[in-house]
């Protein structure tokens, strides 16, 4: 069952990676280091260490994160019967572990890296940048950390 759930949680994050990089400086902080800079060299976005764009766009993931876990801790409970936080939780991370890996490896490092449709203009020069597969995978591993506090609020949810 875990491997349906997470090949479906893996085709939902693929849908709305692909519907939200229309416009890629929306999620430019998710951008390898130097293609940020880049955009802020070239007046694209502010980068500065108290940027309302670097804000406003961690405060928009820390709240995908507990949505997330919510939405992980009800399917969990209902599909899965997770009704104590521990069994919810270490469920909810198993799926969390599939999707972060899953978006570095076939996403960032196969799909990203690659695709001309995430270039921002202006930028086109930094293909090293663009094929920095270290810092997806680097990525990954905070995507790991991140899963903790998303599977303690499924817990949560399974809980109840």
């Amino acid at each position: 069952m875990i491997v349906l759930e997470s090949l479906i949680a893996c085709a939902v994050y693929t849908m709305f990676v692909f519907l939200l990089s229309r416009d890629p400086l929306m999620y430019i902080f998710n951008y390898p280091p130097a293609i940020v800079e880049r955009c802020a060299q070239l007046n694209l976005i502010d980068n500065g260490p108290k940027s309302k764009d670097k804000i406003a766009f961690y405060v928009k993931k820390f709240l995908a994160l507990l949505l997330f876990g919510v939405i992980l801790g009800l399917l969990v409970s209902y599909f899965n019967d997770c009704n104590t936080f521990l069994r919810g939780a270490k469920y909810a991370y198993a799926i969390w572990f599939v999707v972060v890996w899953f978006d570095a490896v076939v996403l960032d490092c196969l799909w990203f890296c690659h695709d001309k449709h995430f270039v921002v203009p202006g930028t086109e020069d930094m293909t090293d940048a663009y094929h920095d597969f270290r810092f997806h995978i680097k990525g990954a591993f905070w995507g790991m950390l991140w899963g903790i506090p998303a599977a303690a609020v499924a817990g949560l949810v399974a809980l109840l």
